[in-house]
């Protein structure tokens, strides 16, 4: 990182980690920023049987809280709400359903550092 970096490239940074991460885990992605009129999720992706909706958070610094101040109960309610709509346009079914976050920290000299929490709702 040079530090000139817009949130929407250091976003999109963050995303493509916690998608190469998520991968090596042995998931696969489904979808990515997938949009309705609600809003937007980040990753969708299959676990075995089980079909994951991932928030991906990036951070370059500790100044706006780490991973529990990340995703708040309202951040939850929504991801369930958006995780319907989806579900609702899908053929199939799936065995689980689960939401997890993946939150990506890149600091200018460090690797980034990767904290993945499943099922937070």
């Amino acid at each position: 990182m040079t530090g000139t970096e817009s949130r929407a490239e250091i976003g999109a940074l963050g995303e493509q980690l916690a998608v190469d991460y998520l991968q090596g885990l042995g998931l696969r992605v489904l979808a990515r920023n997938w949009r309705c009129r609600f809003g937007e999720l980040d990753v969708i992706a299959a676990d075995g049987r089980a079909v994951v909706f991932i928030e991906v958070k990036t951070r370059t610094t500790d100044r706006f809280g780490g991973v529990a101040q990340a995703v708040t109960p309202a951040k939850v309610r929504r991801l369930r709400r958006l995780a319907g709509v989806w579900l609702a346009q899908q053929p199939g079914h799936w065995a689980a359903v689960r939401i997890d976050v993946v939150t990506v920290r890149i600091g200018r000299r460090r690797v980034p550092e990767v904290t993945h929490i499943k099922g937070v709702a």
